[in-house]
């Protein structure tokens, strides 16, 4: 570095130690100063918080100028410690830059220092070389903050506090009770005492209906007493005064009792003046008992009022009647609520007389059913709620029902209990019962779930023969791995609604789309009448409703007239649409009118209606379908002795053919080309069947024997269940198939065709026996004189069957038509024809001669 360079750079680091010392010696002086001149601060700050608070502007002036000179002292005080302020010299400035900057050999003093003794120009040299390097590591000075040292004289931060109170006292200041500043060097004049005002009042409990009672009306000074009802509320209230206003509360037995004030608070009447405010205290207190209250000041007594109560008495409630299960299968409760002042709120406490086990689980807790309260003032009557609970998983079980009923002050009343059995819908389809059933043991213990799987499948095992509708099947199955696959108890009791709808389907399989937004609509209808729902939202349910009760007659009308036209039936009852319409338009004006207490049970009895409507129709649809499965179990009956003839005449044919002999026909010409052609072709064949190929054969028919007797214990079950008691013939069939079974298994056909001819016989027996069942059970169904104009309804004038009725299975025939005639004669000639041949085998002949035997 050149010597310019140096002494550029020497210029430049001795302006940058200017600034630093400069910066240095204002931290030494701010940290030497404020610890003095804090205590000043304190005082000061202290003095304008007062001041801001307008504590001198309510203090006598004696006290005023009292607490004035100790601030006066305080403030003097204060200023002794700035007494010993001292400024911080050029030595002290350098030493703390070296201590804050952390430089060794003095660097900083070495600028100002000189050498000692005598001139010399060589030390003189090295002096300023000393001083150049000392200079470059000058370069990165800095400065020093403040350290005053207060925290360690104040450690319990007392200064805070006065900074915090000394802002909030200067926001305040602003406010119209702050003060001023110069208020302590003030004098205030005495405050003048404003005459007192009392304002006292009671207000009654809201649900009393009474209006507030003024005590200081001039028409009450006058009474003695003054009537509340109990639970009422006093309010009472002096504006002005000296403040020391105070009230007590004396019983009847001389017990007194003080009412606290509920704080000072200025009267919002009254505009705010610049004179000093009048003070406010306000009282508040329950009146709970007989008294006197009295205000006094002092000893003074301002005034004084003598109470009386009249007493709220607990609610009643009771039953009118027996609970009991309406037309529409709702609960419905007739009940009297009474209370001097109106209940406020009435329930009912449903539980199983048969308490439940300890282990188990119930999914769902009791039904609930809101009870509608009388009206206010209204004359005392019974009042009625109805409610549909039959989705309820208790329906149909024997419940407990407890009515409570809760007044505005608390006060509770309950009932007697009633034990009755929980209405629930009827279900006239036993798979519909056995849903049912299986949802209530789901629905009242989670714990039943494998029960319940078990049951499911015992209804499922066989769904030919039990469940005709594969839709249901297939409805029953999901709901079955639904079961299956829940887990919680959430997704159980999904499973239990879906149960519900399953049942519905099952049941109401044929309900249609019209029925269904019927009921739609009056549902919505009954909430929002039960929710109170504007005017206009009744108009518009009340369009949907007329809508769908319009399509739903529409459809009614034309599927009556369709069962009259097919049945030839005249219609028992009448109902009219004018009818229908007036009774809408009645709830509709009731419901606008505001009583609709009323509308509800005109909406019930239109329900009730249709519900009748639908119950007729349904019930004989259902006397159809019951006709209609009677049919069929009649023709499985058919379908199984036309099987058995042909298993006989098959087992006669492969003994034959065992036997080596030529097989013959019984029937001779008479049987069908079709069979004729088959049974020709197999005889072309012209061997003789090898054993195995017998055998084979007897193991085929064995099995369809088997299989027989098993369609014939599936109808037996069928008939059961539609009421029809299988007869004797029926067993003795039974047993002679598994007798024909097992002479196949042993390979003995002539038995096997004799058991299997008495198995034929006696399935004519059990024919005869159950068509004279089916025969008894429309004329119970009738009744004698009913029955016996549906039995000549089912003829026309001739007594020939009508074509719309069941087959004429024969046992009412009296004259054969020609065409049976003729075909029983072709069967009499064939069989005589066979039996005249000689060369006929012995087993065939007596197999003839059984067939000509008169029954």
């Amino acid at each position: 570095m050149t010597e310019p360079d140096r002494s550029a750079l020497h210029r430049s680091l001795q302006a940058s130690l200017g600034r630093t010392r400069l910066a240095v010696a204002a931290t030494m002086i701010v940290e030497r100063f404020w610890p003095l001149v804090l205590p000043l601060l304190v005082v000061t700050s202290l003095f304008l918080s007062l001041s801001w608070l307008g504590l001198f502007r309510v203090l006598p002036d004696m006290l005023r100028l009292a607490l004035t000179v100790a601030f006066a002292l305080a403030g003097l005080a204060s200023l002794y410690p700035l007494r010993f302020f001292r400024m911080p010299t050029w030595p002290e400035i350098d030493s703390r830059v070296e201590r804050a900057n952390q430089l060794t050999h003095n660097p900083v003093q070495v600028q100002t220092d000189r050498p000692s003794g005598k001139p010399d120009s060589f030390g003189d040299a090295l002096w300023r070389e000393h001083q150049k390097r000392m200079a470059e590591r000058l370069g990165g000075l800095g400065g020093d903050l403040p350290r005053t040292r207060v925290p360690e004289r104040d450690p319990w931060a007392l200064r805070a506090a006065a900074a915090l109170l000394f802002v909030c006292a200067f926001a305040f200041s602003f406010g119209p009770m702050g003060g001023r500043a110069g208020d302590a060097f003030r004098a205030h004049a005495a405050r003048d005492v404003v005459p007192p005002r009392i304002d006292a009042w009671v207000t009654p409990p809201t649900y009393t209906g009474k209006a507030p009672i003024f005590l200081t009306a001039d028409a009450k000074k006058d009474k003695a007493a003054v009537v509340v009802p109990e639970g009422s509320e006093l309010s009472l209230r002096v504006t002005g005064g000296n403040g020391a206003e105070t009230l007590a509360f004396t019983d009847a037995t001389g017990n007194v009792r003080d009412i606290p004030p509920t704080g000072p608070a200025a009267d919002p009447a009254k505009p705010a003046t610049a004179g000093p405010a009048a003070s406010v205290r306000q009282f508040t207190s329950k009146l709970a008992a007989e008294g006197q209250i009295t205000l006094r000041s002092g000893d003074d007594e301002l005034d004084s009022w003598a109470f009386m109560m009249t007493p709220d008495n607990p609610p009643t409630i009771r039953f009118v009647g027996e609970p009991k299960r309406a037309v529409n299968g709702t609960l419905e409760l007739n009940y009297a609520i009474e209370d001097d002042y109106g209940a406020a709120s009435a329930k009912s406490e449903f539980a199983l007389s048969e308490p439940q086990a300890p282990q188990a689980r119930p999914l769902f807790g009791a039904p609930e059913m809101p009870l509608a309260l009388p009206r206010r003032g209204a004359a005392k009557k019974p009042t009625r709620a109805t409610r549909d609970l039959t989705e309820h998983v208790w329906a149909g079980a024997p419940v407990k029902l407890t009515l409570q009923s809760v007044d505005d002050a608390g006060q509770e009343a309950r009932s007697e209990t009633k034990t009755f059995i929980l209405p629930e819908r009827p279900f006239t389809n036993p798979l519909a019962r056995a849903v049912i059933e299986q949802r209530r043991l789901i629905g009242l213990d989670a714990n039943a779930k494998r029960r319940v799987l078990d049951l499911m499948d015992a209804v499922t095992l066989r769904p030919e023969d039990t469940i005709q509708n594969p839709s249901h099947y297939l409805a029953l199955m999901s709901a079955r791995t639904r079961l299956k696959l829940a887990g919680t108890d959430d997704q159980l009791r999904e499973v239990v609604s879906y149960l519900w709808q399953v049942a519905l389907g099952i049941e109401d399989g044929d309900l249609s789309a019209a029925e269904k937004r019927l009921r739609q609509a009056q549902q919505a209808l009954q909430d929002a009448l039960d929710r109170n729902a504007s005017d206009e939202e009744i108009d518009k349910l009340m369009a949907e409703l007329r809508q769908a009760m319009n399509d739903f007659l529409r459809e009614f009308a034309e599927r009556n007239q369709q069962n009259q036209t097919a049945q030839n039936q005249q219609p028992a009852q009448e109902l009219r649409e004018s009818d229908l319409q007036r009774m809408l338009d009645q709830i509709e004006n009731l419901a606008k009118s505001g009583n609709r207490d009323q509308a509800k049970e005109l909406l019930s009895q239109l329900q009730n209606m249709m519900n009748n409507l639908q119950a007729g129709r349904r019930q004989r649809g259902q006397q159809s379908q019951q006709n209609s499965e009677m049919r069929q179990q009649m023709d499985k009956l058919g379908e199984i002795m036309r099987r058995q003839q042909e298993m006989m005449n098959e087992t006669f044919r492969m003994d034959q053919m065992q036997r080596g002999q030529q097989p013959s026909d019984p029937f001779g010409d008479n049987r069908d080309p079709g069979q004729q052609d088959q049974q020709q072709g197999q005889g072309q064949q012209g061997k003789p069947m090898t054993p195995e190929e017998f055998a084979d054969a007897l193991k085929q028919l064995q099995q369809g024997q088997g299989q027989l007797q098993k369609d014939l214990e599936a109808l037996m079950k069928g008939l059961e269940g539609l009421g029809i008691k299988p007869g004797e013939g029926f067993g003795e069939a039974d047993k002679s198939m598994e007798q024909a079974e097992g002479s196949l298994g042993k390979g003995e056909g002539d038995r096997a065709v004799g058991h299997q001819g008495r198995a034929l016989e006696a399935l004519r027996q059990g024919a005869q026996d159950m068509m004279q069942q089916m025969q008894a059970m429309q004329g119970d169904e009738g009744g004698s004189q009913d029955g016996g104009r549906q039995q000549n309804a089912d003829r026309d004038p001739l007594g020939r069957p009508r074509a719309t009725t069941s087959p004429d299975f024969g046992d009412s025939v009296k004259v054969p038509d020609e065409i049976d005639v003729q075909r029983a004669r072709q069967i009499l000639e064939a069989i005589r024809k066979r039996l005249g041949n000689a060369l006929s085998p012995e087993l065939e002949r007596q197999y003839l001669e059984r067939l000509l035997q008169p029954q």
